[in-house]
């Protein structure tokens, strides 16, 4: 018996010795990483406890679908991990092959990938059986080109042909690739993009005729979604048959319960929505006992916030908020202090993508914007968009290390040369004292 605790004590101190090394390791800025941590856990609670509806239609264990993201976030903080050591110069060589991969995979996505709900979003990889959107891969590839594209064209990024061009080009082939099957990412893809543009000092009136002509289809959508609406049933009409291609119906329906919300039998979703909030009071009623989870389409993922509200209070809502804005905040600092243009551009234009989502996602849940399939990063439920947040934040660390690392360098020269100096003034007092 006692050699088995020796055993057992031995195998316990050898772990704790791996996980110090890894832990020696871990470098980046320590804000996030603690956001990391915070924002899984928070995960794992909310999930647990929106899934009952999901298991019940699949007519599996709660428990399963709970070891199943808990498998998925061990895996994407292993993803951060290894992301985060490397240098993030790497990201830059292999921008261009990533960038141009993902074009094909859109275009197969939208002629051979999963349909549900008329959206062709997923495809799944052969052997490992993986079910994943393409999208996911095609923002992350995206901003990291952009970021490239920045660094290096910052001498002519006033000009239209040498500056402008060939950074909104990439930009609209990806977003035509998936707005078909997926508008709301592809609005949000423009929008950040243009974004990272005004901050890599892109000329602003070329950034303004963008938005004014992306503008145009949206002024179309609002105006046909208000044409087709009774509302003195308070219904939406039938749409003719041009209008009735692909995601056309869903686009104008969405806009038209957003608008109509308030007079009209508006979104379920919403509705549900709203019942979660409004009885969540201020303090919420406890972890576990959300009952809108049992009306309320996807809690676990599009509507999780509703979820944490209802059961964290807006005391937890407002925690969930400030907590994203800190990460904006230290991404920021990250890209004031990175000295190289390439890892300045790759750390805003990654943590922009997450916060403004996460914005999006909460903006939907509280009826600020029209109903979107957009998840809240690192808490809803998710499988291949969890590992890509993941990633996205392992290249965001990765720029923090390398930081880290100069800064490191820099101070320990300067000491050197502090050193020197002060040597060499004692050499200089000692020769004087000789002398007399």
């Amino acid at each position: 018996m006692s050699d088995y605790n020796t055993i057992i004590e031995n195998k316990l101190a050898t772990a704790g010795q791996t996980a110090g090394k890894l832990w020696q390791r871990t470098r980046g800025d320590k804000v996030i990483w603690a956001i990391v941590i915070l924002l899984t856990v928070v995960s794992v609670l909310v999930v647990y406890s929106s899934i009952g509806s999901l298991a019940y239609k699949m007519n599996k264990s709660t428990e399963s679908y709970l070891f199943r993201q808990i498998g998925y976030i061990f895996l994407g903080v292993v993803i951060i991990y290894f992301a985060h050591r490397v240098n993030y110069t790497f990201y830059s060589r292999i921008s261009t092959i990533l960038f141009l991969l993902c074009i094909p995979l859109l275009i197969y996505t939208l002629k051979y990938g999963s349909n549900i709900n008329d959206a062709s979003r997923w495809i799944k990889l052969p052997v490992i059986n993986l079910t994943f959107q393409t999208s996911d891969l095609a923002k992350l590839a995206l901003f990291v080109y952009m970021s490239r594209l920045l660094s290096k064209r910052q001498n002519v990024i006033k000009d239209f042909k040498k500056g402008f061009l060939p950074l909104i080009i990439p930009v609209m082939i990806i977003c035509a690739l998936i707005a078909p099957a997926n508008l709301s990412t592809a609005a949000l893809i423009g929008g950040i993009s243009l974004l990272l543009m005004f901050i890599g000092r892109a000329s602003f009136k070329h950034i303004i005729s963008v938005v004014g002509l992306a503008l145009l289809p949206v002024l179309i959508l609002v105006m046909l979604a208000s044409s087709y609406y009774d509302k003195e049933t308070h219904t939406s009409k039938d749409l003719p048959a041009v209008l009735s291609v692909g995601r056309v119906p869903t686009w104008i329906k969405r806009v038209q319960n957003f608008m109509y919300s308030e007079s009209g039998e508006g979104s379920y979703q919403i509705q549900q929505a709203k019942i979660a909030i409004a009885t969540g009071g201020f303090i919420g009623k406890g972890p576990g006992k959300s009952e809108q989870r049992n009306f309320l389409p996807h809690p676990y993922s599009d509507f999780i916030y509703a979820i944490i509200i209802e059961e964290y209070g807006l005391v937890g809502g407002a925690l969930i908020l400030a907590v994203y804005i800190i990460f904006l905040f230290r991404s920021i600092r990250i890209f004031q202090r990175c000295p190289f243009a390439f890892g300045a551009f790759l750390a805003v234009a990654l943590s922009f993508t997450l916060v403004i989502q996460a914005m999006v996602n909460m903006a939907v849940n509280v009826n600020l914007f029209p109903t979107t399939g957009v998840t809240l990063p690192l808490v809803s439920m998710g499988g291949s968009s969890l590992l890509f947040t993941c990633a996205s934040i392992g290249i965001i660390l990765s720029v923090a290390r390398n930081v880290e690392q100069m800064e490191g360098r820099k101070k320990q020269e300067e000491k050197e040369n502090e050193e020197t100096e002060s040597n060499d003034v004692e050499s200089e007092n000692e020769e004087v004292v000789a002398v007399n």
